[in-house]
């Protein structure tokens, strides 16, 4: 009888957690690079490889000398790894690396806001947040749910509005209208 009731508040437990109410970020997810984000490669007394890049469409980064690598997917850490192994040896006795998001793609919000649009991405930025950059919920907005697409997802979520809902980089909000 212990296991059956157990099993079935593991159950409960696993439904509630699916049923897209609360948004929780994986820190795993929201800290991987992916086309678009603007980051800052130091490579110490090299300045003429050092400087601001984007990463393309295809997912890497062009780098003097050592070519494109591929940093879509990667952490910054994994990509400092990638950089220095790029130059070690070919180029550079010992490359000294470091990497830095210094331009995060931006998110866009959509819907019921007083200024839909694209929307420069702060770190640790809230949902709340940014509809606050959009001039706020217009009058018919639904102040309970959202729909958030992440930049690597295929279809939309449905959650429920807090104070604290963080959002990733690249998300795009959908805030709708309520139903009276």
């Amino acid at each position: 009888m212990r296991v059956l009731l157990t099993s079935f508040l593991a159950f409960v437990m696993a439904a509630c957690a699916t049923g897209g109410e609360v948004m929780k970020v994986e820190e795993d997810v929201a800290s991987r690079l992916a086309a678009g984000d603007g980051v800052m490669v130091t490579i110490f007394a090299e300045p003429d490889l050092t400087g601001p890049y984007r990463i393309n469409e295809l997912g890497t980064l062009e780098l003097p000398l050592a070519g494109s690598i591929q940093a879509a997917g990667l952490t910054t850490d994994e990509l400092q790894t990638k950089i220095r192994e790029a130059y070690l040896g070919r180029y550079l006795q010992d490359p000294r690396v470091s990497v830095e998001v210094s331009d995060p793609r931006p998110v866009y919000i959509l819907g019921e806001v007083n200024q839909p649009g694209e929307y420069e991405y702060g770190e640790a930025m809230t949902v709340m947040q940014a509809v606050a950059k959009a001039g706020g919920f217009t009058y018919r907005a639904n102040r309970s749910v959202f729909y958030v697409l992440h930049h690597a997802g295929e279809e939309e979520k449905k959650y429920k509005l807090t104070a604290t809902t963080m959002l990733q980089p690249g998300d795009t909000i959908r805030i709708v209208q309520r139903f009276f």
